[in-house]
């Protein structure tokens, strides 16, 4: 039962103690830890956060041209790099629209330059002079982007930026880095309000949200479908077609369809459910002439019927009775003396 020269070893040296869940006291450590590092370096980058910086629609800091080299197409060959940095981003970023350039008022330190891997700069709240970093809690305002303690925007509650007098909403003051869980649901919250009205993180209009251009768009299906007739009959009455200023071809056909004054010609009705004078002058048009069409084709003569009575007296062409067909035989007509 030797191990190693006879030693016997014992249930205390083998057995491992248990994994315990960390305490308040490291979870609020390991959480100092990461937000001091997110307020000195870049998450894409790795390297210190320098001005001009930008934060997205979750309150995180970026450098800006971080976030221009994350949009711009890469090459193949770091794409283990890629998909780390689109996993940090999760889609939050698509275009610039989605970022805010945050404002920060820089204050020199009587130390001098700060030293060491990090920022250099020190950045302060411009009402209350207090350092902006991992500790207290930090807001920015949209859009302007200006940057102020969190404590001062909640005592000076107002609709306008301290700084610049630019109006915000107060759903638009967003706390940089959150890490209560409130916090991060209500920036989820407010983006997908924006997204469903058509809007970025910066308030701008994205390319091909919903908006008064869908209206347009619409309206614009809607009048091709009277045009050509597609649209039911009850739901013709209320849109009204306006013909396009730049169809050469609709002018022309309106020109055509439309009598002048004097002409003597007779100006056709409009059609029910088309309210626009060209367009239902033209399709009363082709509706007469197709009639007129049908009551000619009805008055000509058949010859199919015509070939069953002959109006000569030797028979259909000029043949003798015997000679004509069975089908023809009897039916002659005599013609008047």
């Amino acid at each position: 039962m030797g191990n190693d020269g006879g030693s016997i070893p014992k249930r205390r040296e083998l057995v491992k103690e248990a994994a315990r869940n960390p305490t308040t006291t490291q979870i609020k450590e390991l959480i100092s830890e990461k937000q001091a590092h997110h307020w000195s370096y870049d998450p894409l980058s790795s390297r210190p956060l320098a001005r001009p910086i930008v934060s997205d629609s979750l309150g995180r800091l970026f450098n800006k041209d971080s976030i221009i080299e994350f949009l711009l197409p890469t090459d193949s060959g770091n794409e283990a790099r890629r998909a780390e940095q689109e996993d940090f981003i999760a889609g939050t970023v698509k275009s610039l629209k989605d970022v805010v350039e945050v404002k920060f008022e820089v204050e020199a330190d009587e130390n001098g330059p700060r030293t060491g891997s990090g920022r250099t700069e020190r950045w302060v709240c411009p009402i209350t002079r207090q350092e902006l970093g991992p500790g207290p809690k930090a807001v920015y305002l949209v859009p302007c982007g200006h940057a102020f303690a969190g404590a001062a925007v909640k005592e000076i509650s107002g609709e306008r930026c301290l700084a610049c007098e630019e109006s915000y909403a107060s759903n638009d003051v967003i706390p940089i880095l959150p890490t209560s869980e409130t916090d991060v649901a209500r920036l989820q919250m407010r983006m997908a309000t924006l997204k469903e009205k058509g809007l970025a993180h910066t308030l701008k209009k994205v390319k091909g949200g919903k908006g008064k251009g869908d209206k347009k768009r619409k309206k614009a299906e809607v009048d091709e479908r009277v045009v050509t007739n597609d649209v039911p009959e009850e739901a013709r009455t209320d849109v009204e077609v306006k013909p396009p200023q730049d169809d050469a071809v609709f002018k022309a056909r309106s020109e055509v369809s439309t009598p002048q004054p004097g002409s003597g010609a007779s100006t056709p009705k409009p059609t029910n459910g088309i309210k626009n004078a060209a367009t239902a002058s033209l399709t009363a048009r082709v509706l007469e002439e197709q009639e007129e069409r049908n009551k000619r084709r009805k008055m000509e003569s058949n010859k199919n019927i015509n070939s069953l009575f002959t109006s000569s007296k030797n028979g259909a062409g000029g043949k003798k009775p015997r000679d004509i067909d069975f089908m023809n035989r009897g039916f002659d007509i005599s013609s008047k003396r």
